[in-house]
């Protein structure tokens, strides 16, 4: 059995539950969308320590490694893909005897993650999935990282093209479920990477409203 991976002062949590998180998106992702996942941790770690939250590091962990199942095949389902990770990480997580309360709690991180304003004002575990994401994909948040740290998790996790891959995996579930675009920045990707893409304007649907004004 490997040890648990530590950078600096922090180590990933180690038990039944993390060790077959890990083996699944190993299995299910791709090496940039898998190492995205991990970075997802490692950044939502340290700025919980650094900001001195109290936290359950397992459920913390989970979260992060399961936030992005709703962008692959066997967990895409018919809502927005955060829903559908979220559902998918429950239902994985009950199965194997985790508790209602905490599978609830990786449940809300997980559905939560791209809600900025909304996450990062619920309990530690939901805001941590947001905010270790947030650093990954659009840099925020960063200062309060060291760049000692960052090269750390980057060497581990090397980011491989992760740009492109995760927009084309958003650009996919826009692609074939454009009516969960609506509203969100799945729309910005698919405009841009999806040829002929078209989703209902908020403002159309406001105007279709069945109401003289």
């Amino acid at each position: 059995m490997k040890p648990p991976v530590s950078i600096g002062a922090l180590t990933a949590p180690d038990t039944a539950h993390t060790r077959k998180a890990m083996a699944l998106v190993e299995h299910i992702h791709s090496r940039p969308m898998m190492a995205h996942v991990h970075r997802t941790w490692w950044f939502a770690a340290y700025l919980g320590e650094k900001r001195g939250l109290k936290y359950d590091p397992e459920i913390v962990y989970l979260a992060s490694l399961y936030h992005d199942l709703g962008l692959t095949e066997p967990y895409g389902a018919g809502q927005r893909f955060e829903v559908d990770g979220a559902d998918a990480a429950s239902r994985l997580l009950l199965a194997d005897g985790y508790t209602k309360e905490k599978a609830d709690l990786v449940w809300d991180g997980i559905a939560l993650h791209s809600s900025g304003g909304i996450a990062d004002r619920k309990q530690a575990e939901i805001a941590l999935i947001y905010l270790g994401a947030h650093v990954d994909v659009f840099g925020l948040f960063l200062d309060e990282i060291t760049p000692s740290f960052v090269d750390d998790v980057l060497q581990l996790y090397p980011r491989d093209g992760f740009k492109l891959a995760f927009q084309q995996a958003i650009a996919e579930v826009a692609r074939k479920k454009p009516q969960t675009a609506v509203g969100t920045g799945l729309a910005d990707v698919a405009r841009r990477h999806v040829h002929g893409f078209d989703c209902p304007n908020v403002c159309d649907l406001i105007d279709h409203a069945p109401f003289e004004s």
